[in-house]
């Protein structure tokens, strides 16, 4: 109990030192604000302000998110909520699109807009959301423009935006050309010099020698797309949409060729899955999804061979003209591009091949090893199956189509590529372990003028 006032006095005099040690002109700031400026004096709330980020395409996602920040900031009597914008364009509908200008335009807490950092943009649906908001700025080396026809009503834009409209439709502007159409009337090189001139931000004059600098009293609140949002968000670029998809697909087919569904299985499907969300959201040509299905289809037929052939070829024309023909009115980089084109085909007709093998056979050279080899069916063959030969698990089809049950003994008759075909133990077509011995006991029982009936000797007759 003694510890307290003890530990009580120690940050009380650390408290003093400090204040001792701070520069003068800190010591008692001269706050200047909006608020001060209404009552003569200093306003005993600050209030804070929201800034939310927003990048990459305008997808429902990300307009659900301005749409719920901008409410809540208007629950929370902020001060103002700010939009920190970089982004190419937008994928919601037109309606869409209207409805968040409306509530934007609706809303009584202010509403602002920065263009930022440095090389940022704001194209397509997104710059129209710039006639929108109370306050827009841009900092320097961003550009804005590039509306296309005006999907948000006349009613809810600034008229400088208007009077701009044809400028911006097909074009954009930078900070300076946007300071001069009084479309972007602020240019700011950082978020936080685009704050302090925001109406209702407050700031405090501070001395630092002969230099007197504003410091925000207003608390600053940034906040982005949450995680889950944030996946959707993300599969919803072009980019993400397009490899996922190719990628789903040829894991999938990978795991068609294995036993089982393992690791690659659950992950291709949960890219496909993924990818089909994407690929909802965007603009995206069907037609062009068929052909990417029927390349992945094309390099599928191969598989087995290893070598490339027509469907080879089919698939890799499909391939590139599903890519680039892929999004109505979006375009992918040359890296997602080369990565699509380049690396399926790779993967397809080079790599799966040599995984398939490995995952199902051991090294060797040759397979006509196994013809009269004997194993074991580890599911039903009827007629395809999956049976375990001295330790490796391969693909299987029946011989004349006999069916297997799980665990019965079987033999290899065939090999065809990276498929078994295999017949029971007993009664099959012919006993290929006597093809190593140098003969058969059928082969004898011929020799010696035997009757064969279904491929078998008949005993010999009683004499009596």
């Amino acid at each position: 109990m003694r510890r307290l006032p003890i530990l009580g006095l120690i940050f009380a005099v650390a408290g003093a030192l400090l204040a001792l040690a701070a520069p003068a002109g800190a010591q008692q700031p001269t706050t200047t604000t909006a608020a001060s400026d209404a009552d003569g004096g200093s306003s005993t709330d600050p209030g804070r302000v929201s800034v939310i980020k927003v990048q990459g395409l305008l997808d429902p996602v990300l307009a659900d998110f301005i749409e719920r920040s901008v409410r809540d900031g208007a629950e929370a009597s902020v001060v103002a909520v700010v939009l920190q914008v970089d982004s190419s364009g937008s994928v919601v509908t037109d309606e869409r699109l209207a409805e968040l200008a409306r509530t934007i335009h609706d809303t009584p807490v202010t509403v602002a807009m920065w263009v930022g950092p440095s090389g940022s943009s704001a194209l397509g649906g997104t710059a129209q959301l710039a006639g929108v908001v109370d306050v827009v700025g841009i900092s320097p080396g961003s550009r804005l423009g590039k509306t296309g026809d005006l999907v948000v009503p006349d009613e809810l834009l600034s008229p400088t935006f208007l009077a701009a409209k044809d400028r911006l439709r097909t074009g954009t502007v930078d900070d300076e050309a946007a300071l001069d159409l009084g479309v972007a009337p602020r240019t700011a090189n950082v978020i936080g010099d685009f704050l302090i001139d925001i109406p209702g931000f407050e700031t405090k004059q501070v001395r630092d020698g002969d230099i007197i600098r504003r410091e925000p009293v207003t608390v600053p609140v940034f906040s982005a797309l949450p995680v889950q949002d944030q996946l959707f968000h993300t599969v919803g670029s072009p980019p993400v949409a397009y490899l996922l998809f190719l990628i789903g697909l040829a894991l999938i087919v990978f795991e068609l060729y294995t036993a089982g569904v393992g690791i690659a299985g659950l992950v291709g499907a949960g890219a496909f899955v993924l990818s089909c969300y994407g690929l909802a959201v965007l603009p995206t040509r069907p037609w062009a999804v068929a052909l990417l299905v029927l390349s992945v289809f094309g390099f599928t037929v191969d598989v087995q061979t290893g070598v490339p052939r027509v469907w080879s070829v089919i698939g890799t024309v499909a391939l590139v003209v599903g890519s680039l023909a892929l999004y109505d009115g979006l375009s992918l980089s040359w890296i997602a591009l080369g990565v699509g084109i380049i690396g399926l085909p790779l993967f397809m007709i080079g790599g799966m091949p040599a995984m398939v093998r490995t995952r199902f056979s051991t090294p060797t050279i040759g397979r006509e090893w196994m013809i009269g080899e004997e194993g074991e069916a580890v599911t039903n063959v009827d007629p395809d199956g999956v049976v375990r030969v001295r330790g490796a698990l391969w693909r299987a089809r029946t011989n004349r189509a006999t069916p297997l049950a799980l665990h019965d003994v079987v033999r290899v008759v065939e090999v065809d590529g990276l498929l078994l075909e295999v017949e029971p133990l007993e009664g099959g077509a012919k006993d290929h372990r006597e093809r190593r011995g140098g003969g058969s006991d059928d082969e004898d029982a011929v020799e010696d003028g035997a009757v064969l009936v279904d491929g078998r000797p008949l005993p010999p007759a009683d004499p009596d």
